[in-house]
């Protein structure tokens, strides 16, 4: 606090920023005991929370024509997204939706801030509604967590741990399940969980690992994630500007900070004399700001920060801190909204803007990937034929009228069906023989054989020629490829 009324903050010297609030001055972790938040923002991320887990545990469950609606198989290189399958084949349309995915996080991070680890994220999301839930339910709140953690060994406190941690466990083996589900396929999973462990050692040890990987994270590294590992909070820190739009707390109406004294007309009651020196010593302080210093917004926060200090890499915007405010203000009789949504530029100047030049770039570009993205997946077909002639075969003589050339042939499958496949030369001349049985396309599989193209030497215009092929199943036209047939020349 200065005596200009300059919060800490807005000073040149920073030294809040030279340290993290979980770590103390010797490096030792400082364990956060967050008090429980309530309020409308609360109430609202519990909503939102409780419709993501659903859509989190339950969209494994959905079936496509006998598939997941989502699988991100990256062993087999099999994904589905809402029921479209796509193949290693379509490993560009992969690499320009991440691209663009990228784009729009850093888009959304300039204009919001951090408001996705707050509302969407699973870390956030396990952590703060699910995991610390349990530990409110069995522990108590923030105060009876701290004496907990203080007290000796006893029956009682054996007890809570042992049955917090087993419940910790047992969500975490959930959550890895769940997670394996998303990768493999629900019925992959049941088979791993149900049939002889000899069967499917590399899935049962891999869910054994991401069992115990989840129970760390949600039971010892817990809001370190936020703070040191997740690359999210330090991207922040680049992209976020005076018009970013995050948890900010009102400088200008809070400071300087100060405690509520008592009225002069209850002093007056008391005494007369000392209501005047009352009134005295208030002309000849500085007016306080509307924060009165309680603390709570630090109290509730889960990362340990005191939000007065300004916007900091450890906030994950997850509103605690307002809805313990506006609770304060409530009851102080003082507007709500100390610490809100709002930019620098908002609190300094009264003013919001979120189409600086620097979005608007970046919205340009957004828009053009996007654009791109749509074209690519309206030309993506269902069907994708590779037709090639055999590496080291020349020509061959039928006979005297016929030439004919050697190909392999890939036909893969992105549907959800199995489709007969049939070849068809575009043309009035030249045939094709199979070697083998018809092709037959399973879903998802891509159907390899050979066939020979034959063509009359006369039809030939020289030593190489294009040709185009049709590929139909079932009478449907549903692909073309084209390909070079070898001849003598001329």
């Amino acid at each position: 606090m200065t005596t200009d009324n300059t919060p800490l903050h807005q000073e040149t010297d920073e030294e809040f920023r030279d340290k993290i609030a979980t770590v103390d001055d010797s490096g030792k972790r400082l364990w956060v005991f967050p008090k429980k938040p309530k309020g409308r923002f609360t109430n609202a991320r519990i909503y939102l929370s409780f419709f993501l887990l659903v859509l989190l545990f339950g969209i494994p469950f959905i079936k496509v024509h006998g598939d997941p609606i989502m699988l991100f198989n990256i062993i087999d290189r099999k994904f589905i997204l809402f029921g479209i399958q796509f193949m290693p084949q379509d490993f560009h349309l992969f690499v320009l939706a991440m691209l663009t995915l990228v784009l729009f996080i850093a888009l959304f991070t300039v204009v919001f801030g951090r408001i996705f680890c707050g509302w969407i994220c699973p870390q956030t999301i396990f952590m703060e509604m699910v995991f610390r839930r349990i530990e409110y339910w069995i522990e108590g709140d923030y105060n009876q967590q701290r004496k907990l953690t203080a007290a000796p060994w006893n029956a009682d406190k054996v007890i809570k741990r042992l049955s917090k941690h087993a419940i910790f466990f047992f969500i975490a083996i959930l959550v890895s399940n769940t997670f394996l589900a998303w990768v493999l396929g629900v019925d992959e999973v049941i088979k791993i969980a149900t049939e002889p462990v000899t069967m499917h050692m590399g899935g049962f040890v891999s869910m054994i690992l991401f069992s115990f990987a989840f129970y760390f994270v949600f039971a010892y590294l817990r809001e370190q994630v936020c703070v040191a590992i997740c690359p999210y909070g330090r991207l922040q820190g680049v992209l976020l500007g005076r018009d970013s739009i995050v948890i900010a707390y009102d400088f200008i109406r809070g400071e300087p900070r100060g405690k509520i004294r008592k009225s002069n007309k209850t002093a007056e009651k008391a005494d007369p004399i000392t209501a005047i020196q009352t009134e005295v010593a208030t002309i000849a302080e500085p007016k306080l700001g509307d924060c009165i210093d309680c603390k709570l917004c630090v109290h509730v926060c889960p990362t340990g920060i005191d939000i007065r200090n300004g916007t900091q890499l450890e906030c994950v915007n997850c509103t605690a801190c307002i809805d313990a405010c506006d609770e304060v203000m409530d009851k102080v009789d003082r507007p709500r909204g100390l610490i809100r949504y709002d930019s620098y530029n908002g609190i300094v100047e009264g003013r919001t803007k979120i189409f600086t030049p620097r979005v608007i770039a970046y919205s340009v570009v957004l828009t053009v990937l996007l654009i791109v993205n749509f074209a690519l997946l309206g030309s993506r077909t269902d069907v994708e034929t590779i037709l090639l002639r055999t590496p080291g075969k020349l020509f061959q003589v039928v006979d005297e009228q016929t030439i004919s050339n050697l190909y392999n042939y890939q036909v893969i499958n992105k549907t959800t069906k199995e489709m007969p496949i049939e070849f068809r030369l575009v043309g009035e001349y030249g045939t094709i023989k199979l070697i083998g049985k018809p092709p037959v396309a399973q879903k998802g599989v891509v159907a390899e054989g050979a066939l020979f193209i034959e063509m009359p030497k006369a039809q030939l215009k020289g030593r190489k020629n294009e040709l185009t092929i049709e590929v139909y199943s079932n009478g449907e036209l549903i692909d073309h490829t084209k390909t070079n047939f070898f001849g003598p020349g001329k």
